[in-house]
């Protein structure tokens, strides 16, 4: 069985929409399937629309938190639920064609474990966000060693790569990363965005530049290192102006340099400043993980035969 994961935040409007189409893409291909929606604490109809849906079609499951945890969540409560042989990742405004899901599953029949959706093009966006995604993804892929710049949260992955996930002990996760970093037998599976159909976008740039910044942190120290690279720049800069002082003062010529002190001072003062910033950030990580803390809180399931919680 395929189970197919569907993080909803604030989506009332696609939910019967995706069921629908879901449902008849798999029908068709003969796939036996599970349609698993988490609920990530929407503030609209969203669960009240994934309880229509179970109430008429026994393939959908529902999964509500008790509150807004986050996609990252979403997608690992959708992995721990997910009773499949293997588990599609899919965005429910369905900007990740499902039709793409059967390729998946036919190359999960011949024995591949991680199928990856990788995209062709990003699809409409402005040229400050295709850059910051370009930077993000550089730094990602450098930690990793792999080639993410084009990857997704859009991908098919084997019950063994499933448990595996499940497995790891960390609160703050990056499903993207984590899927490439567990290594199995790959394969691809290349795609076009899609325009939504339905409802709107609930990514703004403050999300996506926090998003951005809590991933790196949980999967890279490169920002850690940032702080060695500020400290040998601040030390080679000291060197030089002490050679040109020293100079200057042997040789008798000497200038009032308040100006070359107060920028010193203010230079060296950033750097510190961002370095006790980056540090903080990484000790307030460290902090979050030893409370232990669930990574969420499911309040209700609907479906499977009737079980509800």
């Amino acid at each position: 069985m395929l189970s197919v994961i569907l993080p909803s935040y604030n989506e009332e409007k696609m939910i019967a929409v995706a069921t629908d189409r879901l449902a008849a893409i798999l029908g068709e291909a003969g796939i036996d399937y599970e349609l698993l929606f988490v609920d990530d604490g929407s503030k609209d109809k969203t669960w009240a629309e994934i309880l229509s849906c179970a109430a008429r079609d026994t393939h959908v499951v529902g999964v509500h938190f008790s509150r807004n945890f986050g996609k990252e969540s979403a997608m690992f409560a959708g992995l721990e639920q997910a009773k499949g042989d293997c588990a599609v990742v899919i965005d429910c405004d369905l900007q990740h064609p499902p039709e793409k899901i059967v390729d998946m599953y036919r190359l999960w029949e011949e024995g591949y474990e991680v199928v990856e959706g990788i995209k062709e093009d990003r699809g409409e966006e402005s040229g400050f966000h295709k850059f910051a995604a370009n930077s993000f993804y550089g730094l990602i892929s450098r930690a990793t060693g792999m080639d993410m710049a084009s990857s997704s949260d859009f991908k098919l992955l084997d019950r063994k790569v499933i448990d595996t996930l499940n497995a790891l002990p960390e609160r703050k996760v990056f499903f993207r990363a984590l899927s490439f970093w567990v290594g199995f037998k790959k394969a691809e599976v290349s795609y076009c965005v899609q325009e939504r159909t339905a409802g709107e976008s609930k990514w703004s740039t403050r999300s996506l530049i926090k998003y951005a910044i809590t991933n790196i942190a949980s999967f890279s120290s490169a920002p850690l290192h940032l702080v060695t690279v500020m400290g040998v720049v601040t030390l080679i800069v000291a060197v030089v102006f002490g050679v040109i002082s020293l100079v200057q003062k042997l040789t008798g010529v000497a200038q009032p340099g308040f100006t070359t002190v107060i920028l010193l001072l203010l230079l060296i003062g950033s750097f510190l400043m961002i370095s006790l910033g980056i540090i903080g950030y990484y000790l307030g990580r460290i902090y979050d993980e030893i409370k232990g803390r669930p990574r969420y809180i499911i309040s209700r399931i609907c479906g499977r035969e009737g079980e509800t919680k």
